[in-house]
């Protein structure tokens, strides 16, 4: 007699539990190759005999890459199925990471890089979209909370990690395990994803609006080289040229994205209340964090002259104190919660402000501020906005998350190669996280008011 299988309640569990592992170690991937670069970039450049700027380029190539694609990437898993792009983007972040870490010089570094990003862009969309289909009720709850807790984190960790792998030296190539450490990963990754991600079906829903994404592109790029480079080549006159150009540009893709049916960028959700100051409080969070990150990790190298190992393990306060605050802020009576963004930017100005006194309270400061701002922003920004429009709202969302940071690269990074003082860095750090405070209370009167 042939025995029936039946999917018991705690089988169902177990796959889906080890489907969101999948899918989480994904999101880890891609966010802790955010970050364990900074730890690298000293050594990468004493390897390759590199400038500040292309340092700046290593780190801020991958998010140029990563935003710019991010949208185009979620509307390709509508269209060739979910599964298939995640797995086409775990593959391709593979190859990209083994290229990178085998990188003969800088430029092709700098290039990888990029395709890293593209990658990181065709990969990740699909995690959230894949969580929302398959994950229902309190068992789509806890998934999007290890989801939150990958997100605050990833980043940070990849200082800490990088820094391990940088003082282990493995196999004396450096700084290269900082990328090769994703191509084992990959590998398993894209041997678990067809037997672990179920199936999923296309649809046509959505449009790829190429001519958005390509105008959008050569206007990004056209205004941050010029600033990344610009320093080291004595202000040229060309760089304003490029700055001219890299606004006109703008302008003419918003002009655009308003005459196209299914546009890259819906920006008709902006007159969503409450998302305009959601986005400035975003800005301002990001561009001093992207920064912060950047500018500490080069001064703990090459102006204290600590190893690597010290310098990751130097940010551990700040991991800490991030995933911990990230994790446990929403304890806090309801009532407070429409508080918590400007409160975590007011720690963050005083974290940014002593940074280059007193490092470990600075950090435990900044940390704890980051995930009391960071952690409930997109959510807040959001509140007021139709489910209709939530997808193009988070489009927008996502996109200045990811300008913010290469923003806060460029701009701070530029000044603290220009000045070599972390403390006149830090204190336009912490004006930046001031301006938000008061992004963040205009977002504060909103989500009271919902």
């Amino acid at each position: 007699m042939a025995a029936v299988m039946i999917d018991r309640p705690a089988d169902v569990g177990t796959r889906r539990g080890l489907m969101l592992a999948v899918l989480l170690l994904g999101q880890f991937m891609a966010l802790l190759d955010t970050s364990v670069v900074n730890v690298a970039m000293p050594t990468i450049g004493t390897d390759f005999h590199a400038s500040g700027a292309w340092l700046q380029l290593v780190v801020g190539g991958y998010m140029v890459a990563y935003a710019m694609t991010l949208i185009t990437g979620a509307r390709l898993g509508d269209l060739y199925g979910r599964r298939r792009m995640y797995l086409i983007g775990v593959v391709l972040f593979t190859l990209a990471s083994l290229a990178c870490g085998l990188a003969p010089a800088i430029l092709p570094l700098v290039l990888f890089r990029f395709a890293q990003g593209i990658a990181a862009a065709v990969m990740v969309p699909q995690i959230i979209s894949v969580i929302q289909t398959h994950f229902t009720g309190p068992a789509r709850a806890k998934a999007l909370s290890a989801y939150g807790v990958t997100l605050s984190a990833g980043q940070v960790a990849g200082l800490v990690v990088g820094g391990l792998l940088l003082a282990a030296n493995l196999f004396g190539a450096q700084w290269r395990p900082s990328f090769l450490i994703n191509v084992p990963v990959g590998i398993l990754l894209a041997v678990l994803v067809p037997r672990l991600v179920p199936a999923d079906r296309p649809t046509a829903a959505r449009r790829l609006d190429l001519t958005g994404l390509a105008i959008s592109t050569c206007a990004v790029l056209l205004l941050v080289l010029p600033m990344v480079i610009g320093h080291e080549l004595g202000w040229p006159r060309w760089r304003f040229v490029c700055f001219g150009a890299g606004l006109v540009l703008a302008v003419v893709f918003v002009r655009v994205e308003r005459r196209v049916d299914d546009p890259l960028l819906n920006l008709d959700v902006l007159r969503a209340r409450g998302l305009v100051a959601g986005i400035a409080t975003l800005t301002c969070t990001l561009l001093a964090l992207g920064g912060f990150m950047f500018s500490f990790t080069l001064h703990l190298q090459d102006g204290l002259g600590e190893s690597a190992l010290h310098s990751g393990l130097t940010w551990l306060p700040f991991a800490v104190t991030f995933g911990l605050v990230g994790f446990f802020w929403r304890s806090l009576p309801g009532r407070l919660h429409y508080l918590v963004v400007p409160t975590g930017l007011a720690l963050c100005m005083l974290g940014y402000a002593g940074a280059g006194s007193f490092v470990w309270p600075a950090l435990v400061l900044a940390g704890a501020g980051m995930g009391l701002s960071a952690s409930p922003l997109v959510t807040q920004a959001l509140v007021h906005v139709p489910l209709s429009r939530a997808a193009d709202a988070s489009g927008v969302l996502t996109t200045t998350i990811q300008l913010s940071q290469v923003g806060g690269v460029t701009i701070f990074g530029t000044l603290y190669l220009s000045t070599g003082s972390l403390t006149t860095t830090s204190w336009y750090l912490a004006a930046v996280a001031a301006i938000g405070i008061v992004a963040g209370s205009f977002l504060a009167r909103s989500v009271r008011q919902a």
